[in-house]
């Protein structure tokens, strides 16, 4: 059987004040890293995050907090799993709050998220709010971004959940965040789909129909338990179809 692997980007929305059900979770693999990262952030102001991040003082305040606050060990009371956690577009999309156990069960074997903060997530793994961008230029000690301060160790614990000798790791995050991962020495083939709406009489990328719908394929894959990465070309929700035309062979284009 071919061994496929999602990744997704985070969101920068939260949701911590819901009820949460779920009382599945895992801690995060690289929680020493992140504590790393944490020590250097609480030693900034509120208004070298708010200059930092290019943030209002206010965001700049609450992440302060957020912090000032992080604490380990994680539990029930102090953070959530993440794809219970982030509600942006892309999760909006997957909506996995109307997931089975089963199936976030098996996304938890299947799906990735890659984070400036905790560098990669399971789904559900427990996390502590936080608002760090990949892209963010915070100088820390293995160099002055956070590209550097994850180097390779993103793309081992990807290699790690690839298995087999035709695995293809599925590319459904933003490019700022796909960039922590060295492509080069990925174990497997890399395949990037990409979402187009017709607007004009052209077909165009529009952020946040795009962002629904990396989401909505993700939850496509998880609730059809697509291991042959063929299987992902039926993607058919809200009206996105494979176009073959506008494709090649490591960048499947969804037409609507």
């Amino acid at each position: 059987m071919t061994m496929m692997l999602t990744v997704i980007s985070p969101a920068k929305k939260l949701d911590y004040s819901s009820k949460i059900t779920r009382h599945n979770h895992t801690l995060p693999a690289l929680l020493s890293q992140a504590g790393e990262l944490i020590t250097g952030l609480k030693a900034l102001s509120p208004q070298q995050i708010s200059a930092l991040m290019s943030l209002s003082d206010t965001l700049g305040a609450l992440n302060y907090e957020r912090f000032q606050e992080w604490s380990t060990p994680f539990n029930d009371e102090n953070a959530r799993p993440a794809i219970l956690a982030f509600k942006g577009d892309v999760y909006k999309g997957i909506d996995a709050d109307a997931m089975s156990d089963a199936d976030l069960q098996w996304a938890q074997d299947n799906l990735r998220i890659l984070s400036g903060l905790y560098g990669v997530l399971r789904p559900l793994d427990l996390m502590q709010p936080y608002r760090l961008e990949m892209g963010t230029k915070f100088s820390n000690i293995r160099g002055k971004d956070l590209y550097q301060f994850w180097g390779d160790i993103i793309t081992q614990q990807i290699n790690k959940a690839l298995a087999g000798p035709a695995a293809t790791l599925v590319n459904l995050a933003s490019n700022e965040y796909f960039k922590s991962v060295k492509v080069k020495a990925v174990n497997g083939r890399i395949l990037t789909p990409v979402f187009m709406d017709q607007k004009d009489d052209k077909y165009k990328i529009i952020s946040f129909y795009a962002k629904k719908a990396r989401g909505l394929m993700s939850a496509y894959i998880i609730k059809n338990r697509i291991t042959d990465v063929e299987l992902i070309k039926g993607f058919d929700s809200e009206g996105y179809a494979y176009n073959a035309a506008m494709s090649d062979v490591d960048k499947w284009v969804f037409i609507r």
